[in-house]
């Protein structure tokens, strides 16, 4: 035998419904903050670096001139090119001084650049990588860089510290802040140690070290 439900009590008014939508919503969202509990700043920092470490990028620039030495980050670049699946430029700047005309024959500058060069290709071929050369011959090495840079789209430059002894305690000098203050793209700067062995070839760092032994 059925029971029959008078049509009152099924009637539903508005007000009930919002009401047991808000119990819902609100039930759903302590459930959600329970089961994902706020992460801390470490979490956050973490997650962040991550996701910075994951951005690829396009194209790396690592930056040569008379006096900014990095073949030492040579290594470190190609290995990010590698990783990252990045097109890997290498720039030489020599840096023609105001009594010559900036098309002017610099033989002497020329060789040495053309050696840079051509041991960073080197590198390049060991880790795989396809490496792009370019030499150019500018007033000022800081604007060279950021010129190319910018025509290259650069994600990232790379760049060593002065040459031993030219600038005596300060290892970064005038070029390379002018480079890293005003690039529209990450830059980042080695600065080697005495001892340091991370971005060298051990083989070669072997191999020179036995030579020196009397």
């Amino acid at each position: 035998m059925g029971v029959h439900v008078p049509a009152a009590a099924l009637h539903v008014t508005w007000a009930g419904a919002f009401a047991a939508i808000a119990t819902v919503i609100a039930i759903s969202a302590t459930l959600y903050w329970m089961l994902h509990p706020p992460k801390s700043r470490a979490d956050i920092a973490a997650r962040d670096a991550e996701r910075i470490l994951k951005r690829s990028f396009g194209t790396v620039l690592v930056v040569f001139s008379s006096e900014i030495r990095s073949e030492h980050m040579m290594v470190l670049a190609a290995r990010l090119a590698r990783g990252q699946h990045s097109e890997l430029l290498a720039l030489y700047v020599i840096e023609v001084p105001f009594t010559l005309p900036t098309n002017a024959v610099m033989e002497e500058e020329d060789r040495f650049a053309l050696d840079v060069m051509a041991s960073a290709e080197v590198i390049g071929k060991k880790f795989g990588v396809d490496l792009r050369t370019e030499i150019v011959h500018h007033r000022h090495t800081s604007q060279a860089v950021l010129d190319l840079a910018k025509r290259e789209r650069a994600d990232l430059i790379i760049m060593g510290s002065y040459r031993e002894g030219t600038y005596t305690g300060a290892p970064l000098g005038r070029e390379i802040e002018e480079i890293a203050a005003n690039a529209k793209c990450d830059v980042l700067i080695g600065v080697e140690g005495k001892h340091g062995t991370l971005l060298t070839d051990e083989t070669q760092a072997g191999a020179a070290a036995s030579q020196e032994k009397p």
